[in-house]
């Protein structure tokens, strides 16, 4: 600031000498040329200042502005041998890079790379982790997911078991309607359509087979799930090792029978049902609970469930004839025929006569003697001395217009001495008949 003072000091001087001094050989300025020169004096002043004043601030001014900071120079790295496939970098290893255009999708079975270093490169360089605020904004691509299984099926065993009893009803309708229209047609007519008709019902029976097959699965499924549930929930409670035994699924399903047994001979039927479904829940396959709840069903005018477990007994296990005739007959009763149930068992029944003429005499209600004469001869092998068999025997013989065969076995009924008085009269009455 002195050298400024001093020329500013020098500048004053010369410019403003007094009047006094002036000496006679020099002529005063002119006012406007005094003007002049003061302005000259003030532009040269004021770019003087702003010089010192940037001399001064590079000179004194610390060099610390961020603009000013020189960049760190990277130390070289050590030469390290690159290896001949390099490791995989997951994306938990390095960080996408700031302010970057979004590379494209990397395939689903390789790993997503930041940075894929140039095949020149002495050693891959490793970048930090991303801040977790840089990590939290970028979400993370993931390999997308492979498709999933389809789900199974959802359909439980009641839905699949009421569609299998209204397909099973509305066959039995058509079958009674086919029979009653095939009996009124003339005959030379009448056996073709009964071809037509058994062609048509065998097809049908294998359908039906394989309904109930798969009926039969989902309730063994869903019967193998409530005994893991009830497993489950006693297992909670169940003492612990060395302490007790637990239960199996055949000894809870005992006990529970006899509870439910219990509860019959106090009078409680609804409590001993309720129980006895319960025991065909834990084990589907306890004889006696399902006989024993079929009984009460029927007693107590619940016949729609009765035919649901005598169903649902024979789809577990075919080999069953008690089960098949008392389902049969509950199926007449409701308006069915029963043939198709005791056509299914009829193989695991041979050599009982109750069930041969049991069928024989379903066969015969509708129409089809033929199939009744053998089934009767099947039961009659067994037993000969059964009257009402004989009597059934020659009502089909004599509907297939073989008299002679049909007036022997009324005979045989009449000697057999089993009848009783009505059946007598009514067996003496066809034997006239057949006798003209």
């Amino acid at each position: 600031m002195s050298l400024i003072n001093k020329m500013l000091q020098d500048l004053d001087a010369r410019g403003n000498a007094r009047a006094g001094e002036i000496t006679s050989d020099v002529k005063p300025v002119a006012p406007e040329a005094a003007l002049r020169s003061k302005r000259r004096i003030a532009a040269i002043t004021a770019g003087l200042i702003a010089v010192a004043l940037g001399v001064t601030a590079w000179m004194v001014l610390p060099l610390k502005g961020k603009t000013f900071n020189a960049p760190p120079v990277a130390q070289p790295a050590p030469a390290v041998p690159a290896p001949a496939e390099p490791a995989p970098v997951t994306v938990a290893e390095v960080a996408p890079p700031a302010a970057v255009s979004e590379p494209a999708p990397a395939p689903a079975d390789e790993p997503e790379m930041a940075a894929a270093p140039e095949p020149e490169a002495a050693a891959p360089a490793v970048s930090k982790p991303a801040p977790a605020a840089q990590a939290a904004d970028k979400p993370v691509r993931r390999a997308p997911a492979r498709d999933a299984a389809p789900a199974p099926s959802t359909t439980t065993w009641a839905v699949a078991n009421a569609r299998f009893q209204a397909e099973q009803a509305r066959l039995a309708r058509r079958w009674a309607a086919e029979e009653a229209r095939i009996a009124a047609l003339p005959a030379a007519e009448r056996a073709a359509a009964e071809r037509r008709l058994r062609a048509e019902q065998d097809k049908a029976a294998a359908t039906t087979r394989t309904d109930a097959a798969w009926v039969a699965a989902l309730k063994r499924k869903e019967s193998a799930a409530g005994a893991a549930a009830v497993d489950a929930e006693e297992g909670a409670a169940a003492p612990a090792a060395g302490q007790g035994r637990s239960e199996t699924n055949v000894q809870r399903a005992d006990n529970t029978y006899r509870r439910a047994l219990a509860s019959l001979q106090d009078g409680r039927v609804t409590e001993a049902i309720a129980g006895l479904q319960q025991t065909l829940r834990v084990n589907p396959r306890h004889d006696a609970a399902r006989q024993t709840l079929v009984g009460l069903l029927v007693e107590n005018k619940r016949s729609d469930e009765a035919v649901l477990e005598l169903q649902g007994a024979l789809a577990l296990d075919a080999r069953q004839p008690a089960m098949a005739m008392l389902l049969a007959r509950l199926q007449i009763e409701r308006g069915g025929n029963g043939i198709e149930t005791l056509l299914r068992t009829l193989p695991y029944a041979n050599g009982n006569g109750e069930y041969h003429a049991f069928l024989a005499g379903a066969l015969q209600r509708q129409n089809r003697h033929r199939e009744a004469i053998d089934q009767y001869q099947h039961a009659l092998r067994g037993a000969p001395d059964n009257g009402v068999w004989w009597m059934g025997l020659g009502l089909s013989l004599q509907a297939e217009k073989r008299n002679a065969e049909a007036a022997d076995a009324y005979r045989r009924a009449k000697a057999a001495g089993t009848l009783s008085n009505e059946l007598q009269g009514f067996v003496e009455r066809k034997l006239q008949q057949v006798a003209r």
